[in-house]
């Protein structure tokens, strides 16, 4: 049975100790841990397809695997696949919103799966748009590895799009940063391999 195997890498973590709501902002992440990168080069598969988010932090979680010994190729960047649109949160952090009385926080915590931020997007419909990016990079990169550096909320959406769940049990799982989630297209669906993964830990 010929498989496309995606491997999802989550990139490394973003330093913020206010907790603060990135989403589509073009922050820096933290690729100091040499350790979990060389554990990451060991199990992931040689010449992938390199597929980025175009995010910043993408770049660098990549720059770091190649640093670790690991040959990529120039990446497809894939827009698609980018982190959930948060609107005017992005750069605020949900305690400061909270104090602030932000009106809009209690309708999108009463479903935080089909409410949009203000100005941003749900996470239903950033699922519609990463199961469009799936199919398309699936179909053009047929019976090959593909590892995609993207964000926790494209890996939720990809798992939602695998297993046919809904967009809130979608937001259940758990996407710690370096974390691996590999999702097989075969002839016959979905296969789920593995989630959120710390292959050296």
């Amino acid at each position: 049975m010929n498989s496309t195997r995606w491997w999802l890498l989550r990139h490394a973590p973003v330093p913020c100790p206010h907790g603060r709501i990135n989403g589509r902002l073009d922050v820096a992440c933290d690729t100091s841990e040499d350790e979990a990168f060389q554990g990451l080069v060991r199990v992931l598969p040689v010449n992938p397809v390199l597929v980025e988010s175009g995010l910043l932090r993408c770049r660098q979680t990549a720059g770091a695997l190649e640093a670790a010994g690991m040959l990529l190729p120039p990446p497809i960047v894939e827009p698609e696949l980018v982190e959930q649109d948060f609107g005017r949160w992005q750069g605020r952090s949900w305690l400061e919103l909270e104090t602030a009385k932000d009106p809009d926080l209690a309708p999108f915590w009463a479903d935080p799966a089909a409410t949009a931020p203000p100005g941003g997007e749900s996470f239903a419909a950033m699922i519609e748009r990463v199961a469009g990016a799936l199919e398309n990079l699936t179909a053009a990169q047929a019976g090959r590895d593909i590892l995609a550096i993207v964000h926790a909320g494209t890996v939720r959406a990809a798992l939602a799009t695998a297993l046919d769940i809904t967009p809130a049990q979608a937001l259940r799982f758990a996407v710690h940063p370096l974390s691996l989630t590999r999702l097989d297209a075969t002839s016959e669906g979905w296969r789920v391999e593995m989630v959120n993964v710390l292959p050296y830990s």
